[in-house]
């Protein structure tokens, strides 16, 4: 049986379409995620002896019609189909399309089905399955009951994660279940090596070419506001073994040879501190000498952090969020404000960069909180730092809270991005409405960007290095037009 997982065409004219990253949009920067829990799934598939292709449309600017042409030979009877909230009406026309094209069971995979399933089985009839959640094991089991035609209740009710549609109604299984072992599933670096060009992906804060891969799935924190631990991943956390791990930076640096950085895309890498020094240790009595960078939260110790700096790590991608203690409160990160500092303190001591996430407009948040922010992150003086205003998703403790007090300004779901295809600020409320939201983050963003200390130290950061100015002048270009784009032309409202 042929398999076709597609990360189809959404906007190719505006640039790089983000589906996977927590906030989907095309972002300022062109940072640009590699599909990797369509390449899992791929993995997984191919191991059970399916044919699979992965296409990466929006990475290799194929429309649909370049798509279609590119699967002559290739006649799927199985179409695995990534979405988004802002995305999802397209996704589902690119569904209608190839549906009528090729009668392949049509499967809606990725975080805003898992939110609304039957919302979107609802929307067309083409769509056969959601799978909700973590997908690779579930799609395994429904297409190997595709390949053996038990296409009744009985045989589809015991694939977990499954809502489907069957002679006109919806069914809906309520078990729901996560990968366990983690080891079992294929390196998602051999699936990009054989379906993918790495050297389209790109993240502003990371060297290029970057290879992205998972050691372990889920958080504990119950932050309102982020989507993957609360609709897809959960919170429970499953770990890969530290063999397992390094087993496979080792096959990177093999397969990958002029690869710069490797990216830990766990949602927080560093929150077990035994794990964090098992990984370095491994990483070094291996020998392996490479740069890498991973998602952390700002409460780490000087002594684990240095540890990590031998190991090669060289970068942390941190959401602070707020300098406004009881606006860190009311999005439940449990967080303290002075942790912070000192976090930021041990980072430089260790010789960690470090990109910080500002989040604006959460619960609580006013005016003065902003300000409070934006002058923290200036205190803090992270490598690079992102300012944007709250976005809001389904299936989130945030998203129910904008919507239950009628701070939603739009419930449709295409008008979660702007007119560029970047972030649309939908919430607003009295007295700090979307557009103040918006504008504080344009002036935030040129306030810090834009100090004169700040661009000296970035210039001798990259005359140190080759890679590391690469970095900063393909992010800082982006950066700069969009701040161009912002002065001169039309008013946006995308962050």
């Amino acid at each position: 049986m042929q398999v076709l997982l597609l990360n189809p065409p959404f906007l190719p004219a505006k640039g790089k379409f983000s589906r996977e990253q927590r906030s989907p949009a095309i972002t300022k920067s062109g940072t640009f995620y590699y599909p990797m829990w369509l390449s899992y799934a791929t993995g997984v598939l191919e191991a059970a002896g399916f044919e699979c292709r992965l296409i990466d449309a929006p990475a290799s600017g194929q429309d649909l019609a370049a798509i279609m042409a590119s699967l002559a030979s290739f006649r799927p009877e199985v179409i695995v189909i990534d979405t988004s909230t802002p995305s999802i009406y397209n996704d589902i026309e690119t569904a209608e399309i190839l549906k009528e094209k090729y009668g392949a069971f049509i499967v809606l995979v990725g975080t805003h089905p898992s939110a609304l399933p039957q919302e979107v089985l609802n929307i067309s009839e083409a769509i056969d399955f959601v799978i909700r959640r973590e997908y690779e094991y579930p799609l395994l089991e429904l297409v190997q009951t595709i390949a053996a035609g038990k296409l009744g209740v009985e045989a589809l009710n015991q694939i977990s994660n499954l809502t489907f549609r069957l002679g006109g109604q919806i069914y809906h299984n309520q078990a729901e279940t996560l990968a366990p072992d983690l080891d079992k599933i294929p390196f998602v670096s051999k699936t990009y090596k054989k379906h993918l060009n790495y050297h389209d992906y790109f993240y502003s804060h990371s060297k290029c070419p970057i290879v992205t891969i998972i050691t372990g799935r889920g958080c504990p924190h119950q932050c309102v506001y982020c989507v993957y631990p609360q609709v897809f991943s959960g919170h429970k956390l499953r770990y890969r073994s530290i063999e397992n791990v390094v087993d496979e930076i080792e096959y990177i640096l093999k397969a990958f040879p002029d690869v710069k950085e490797i990216m830990f895309e766990d949602d927080t890498l560093t929150i077990n501190k035994k794990r964090c020094f098992q990984l370095a240790e491994e990483i070094l009595r291996r020998g392996l000498k490479f740069n890498w960078s991973a998602n952390s939260r700002a409460e780490i110790d000087f002594e684990t952090m240095k540890i990590l700096r031998q190991a090669g790590a060289r970068l942390f991608c941190v959401g602070i969020e707020s300098g406004a203690q009881e606006v860190l409160d009311s999005m439940r990160k449990n967080l303290k404000v002075e942790r912070i500092r000192q976090f930021f303190k041990d980072a430089k001591r260790a010789g960690i960069l470090i990109h910080g996430c500002f989040l604006l407009g959460n619960p609580g948040e006013t005016k003065e909180t902003l300000e409070k922010t934006l002058q923290f992150a200036k205190e803090l003086n992270p490598d690079t730092a992102q300012f944007f205003p709250i976005m809001v998703y389904p299936g989130t403790v945030a998203y129910d809270w904008a919507r239950e007090n009628g701070f939603l300004v739009t419930e449709e779901f295409e008008k979660w991005l702007d007119g560029e295809g970047m972030h649309n600020c939908v919430v607003s409320r009295p007295g700090l409405s979307n557009d103040d939201l918006v504008d504080f983050c344009d002036r935030a963003r040129k306030e810090f960007y834009l100090r004169p200390t700040y661009i000296a130290a970035k210039l001798a950061q990259g005359l140190k290095d080759p890679y590391e100015l690469k970095r900063l002048l393909k992010g800082g270009n982006n950066l700069i037009m969009s701040m161009l784009k912002k002065t001169f032309g039309e008013k946006q409202k995308g962050c």
